[in-house]
């Protein structure tokens, strides 16, 4: 026997809505299958919950779109960033500057290894100490750095820093989207089981499979389980077996 199976998609919890008041347009209030109080609910929840999910797929659109940009600018502010230190690196290395100078940007003296830039967050510290140590080193008689030079460096840095508040704002509106979207659903599934549970007691005294025929033109939902789907193709196979 087939049961009831309430929506677990946002489709499915708008399909459902929707199928009940089309019924409740077409349908005297004294034939309809739920009550007043239930089709007042539905009313004001559909144009609710149809915003939410509109909010929230926008939502997730424009971060979606916005993301191969963002990480285009990650990657080329990464780029410049490890460029610059391994100039610097090879600087030291050809003896043109002492390894005392590493101090400026808050490297290891004693090594030549590039910091970790994996992670934005390593992105905006060190573009920010590779900057302030540049300042520091020309302003106490240091030659500047070229190929790249720190403006360079800037550029690429500053775009992405502000890229980076932008896909955090980006992110915060999709959260919150998504906190809304979950209170609309707990308001939806509530809403709907009572709305279902109404037309199931109008229904109940009819034999089961009028009874969820009738119960499935106001949008309620039946899935037979696995057991049996199988023995219903079995059923159909040995009746098309008998007819050949």
């Amino acid at each position: 026997m087939p049961y009831r199976r309430l929506p677990n998609t946002d489709q499915a919890r708008m399909k459902a809505i929707e199928m009940a008041l089309e019924k409740g347009k077409r349908t005297a209030l004294s034939e309809l299958a739920f009550s007043q109080q239930t089709l007042e609910k539905i009313q004001i929840l559909y144009p609710r919950l149809s915003n939410a999910v509109r909010q929230l797929q926008a939502a997730k659109q424009i971060q979606f779109d916005r993301s191969n940009e963002y990480g285009n600018i990650f990657k080329k502010a990464k780029l410049y960033v490890s460029h610059f230190v391994q100039v610097l690196n090879f600087a030291i290395l050809r003896e043109e500057m002492k390894p005392e100078v590493r101090e400026f940007y808050g490297l290891d003296v004693h090594s030549s290894k590039v910091p970790p830039l994996n992670l934005e967050k390593d992105i905006l510290a060190w573009g920010e100490r590779i900057m302030a140590g540049e300042q520091q080193r020309c302003m106490r008689g240091g030659s500047a750095i070229y190929s790249p030079s720190i403006a360079l460096v800037k550029v690429h840095y500053e775009s992405f820093k502000d890229a980076y508040h932008h896909q955090k704002i980006l992110q915060n509106n999709t959260n919150r989207a998504s906190l809304k979207m979950q209170e609309m659903r707990e308001d939806a599934d509530a809403i709907i089981q009572q709305l279902w549970n109404e037309i199931e007691e109008t229904f109940e005294a009819l034999p089961g499979e009028t009874r969820r025929a009738k119960a499935q033109e106001y949008g309620v939902a039946y899935v037979f389980r696995k057991s049996e789907l199988k023995k219903m193709e079995a059923e159909k196979l040995q009746t098309n077996l008998n007819f050949n």
